[in-house]
């Protein structure tokens, strides 16, 4: 299969996850139309799950910078110092009493 079509596919594929299922009927339908040669069927699909994880993986982090951004800039205080808050007064009451 050429290049231009697996980066094709790779960038039309720009989904948080594929089940294998998915993956083999995109393979087979390849196959049917000409497109992957049926000796190429499981490097394909083994490429195109692993390129599904990166992807994944990617997005995650990207995800995760953001919301950290967005919580930073609109100063909303993390789980650490509200536990650390509620420490310190958790302390205080006890020497109150």
């Amino acid at each position: 299969m050429s290049n231009l079509i697996k980066k094709t596919i790779f960038a039309s594929l720009g989904i948080l996850s594929l089940s294998r299922e998915k993956a083999e009927e995109l393979a087979k339908e390849l196959i049917k139309q000409g497109e992957l040669a049926k000796t190429d069927e499981a490097k394909f699909i083994k490429d195109l799950m692993k390129r599904m994880e990166k992807n994944k993986a990617e997005i995650e982090k990207k995800t995760e910078e953001a919301v950290t951004k967005t919580v930073e800039k609109l100063n909303v205080p993390t789980r650490k110092e509200l536990n650390d808050l509620k420490a310190s007064v958790d302390k205080l009451i006890k020497k109150l009493k």
